[in-house]
């Protein structure tokens, strides 16, 4: 099998750590949004541009609607020990499946080179990476950001979410001090600290993203509210059911609706972001 639907794709084996995560997460009725597993053997082929690899990550992509994210999912990627984050390519706003091919080559580059082999060999791992790729349909985010199910700096009983205006990059990447709200697990708010977020990462017009200034009156505005924040709190407890405690999230808003986006176990790496 070279490609399959995201919540078939449960063996972390053949389509990476985060498939397999985002798989569980669908069966247990979280909402991810749709997306298809392309396998270590697709990208692999892909990377070695072997007749009839490029076809068939057109007919995967082709199975959803553009523009498209493009994410690693190497193997033993989102587990408790070594969460890669941040360390390989993602590829947002892939405007055509023809598109895609070029995103999965340079998603699989990353794993071989530059940050992503520092990593490995900081954590002593010699077996070259093997890459899956997941894609799925682009969430054009209005406020996207991080949740944390526990306080990741003194292991607090609370919530602990992060987030700014766009795309969640900006609070993955630190280009912004993100808001920062502290809330009880029956979607309470503890505290609040409203952040200065002066730009936010958006979907370029034809390709990618770009980073665009913020209008002065929403640099110091809430980008999320209590209702808002007492949802994120319920997709917390749905993540802890399906996974367990301590989960790091990503999560994006586009309108009224929520998504989750990634959801690992918290680390070391995740309590420094």
């Amino acid at each position: 099998m070279t490609f399959a639907p995201l919540e078939q794709a449960v063996d972390a084996n053949r389509f990476g750590g985060k498939a397999a995560q985002l798989a569980e997460a669908l069966r247990g009725g979280l909402p991810v949004p749709r997306g298809v597993a392309l396998s270590v053997a697709l990208v692999d082929a892909v990377a070695r541009d072997e007749s009839g690899a490029a076809g068939e990550v057109e007919r995967a992509a082709s199975l959803l609607r553009p523009p498209l994210a493009a994410r690693s999912s190497a193997v033993g990627e989102d587990a408790h020990d070594a969460s890669f984050a941040g360390q390989h390519l993602t590829c947002l706003n892939v405007p055509s499946a023809a598109e895609t091919v070029a995103a999965v080559s340079e998603i699989s580059r990353s794993a071989h080179e530059g940050a992503a082999a520092g990593y490995r060999a900081r954590l002593g791992l010699d077996e070259p990476p093997r890459v899956a790729v997941v894609l799925q349909e682009l969430v054009d985010s209005d406020c996207a950001g991080v949740l944390f199910t526990r306080n990741p700096l003194n292991g607090a009983d609370e919530l602990v979410v992060e987030a700014a205006w766009g795309l969640g990059e900006a609070v993955v990447a630190g280009l912004v001090t993100p808001d920062r709200f502290h809330v009880a697990r029956d979607g309470t708010v503890l505290e609040r600290v409203v952040g200065v977020k002066d730009v936010a990462v958006v979907r370029s017009p034809d390709a990618g993203t770009r980073q665009v200034a913020i209008e002065r009156e929403r640099v110091r505005m809430p980008c999320l509210t209590d209702g808002q924040l007492a949802q994120l709190a319920q997709l917390g407890e749905g993540c802890e059911h399906v996974f367990g405690r301590a989960r790091d999230v990503e999560w994006a808003y586009a309108g009224a609706t929520l998504h989750l986006l990634q959801c690992r176990a918290i680390t070391r790496a995740a309590a420094a972001r």
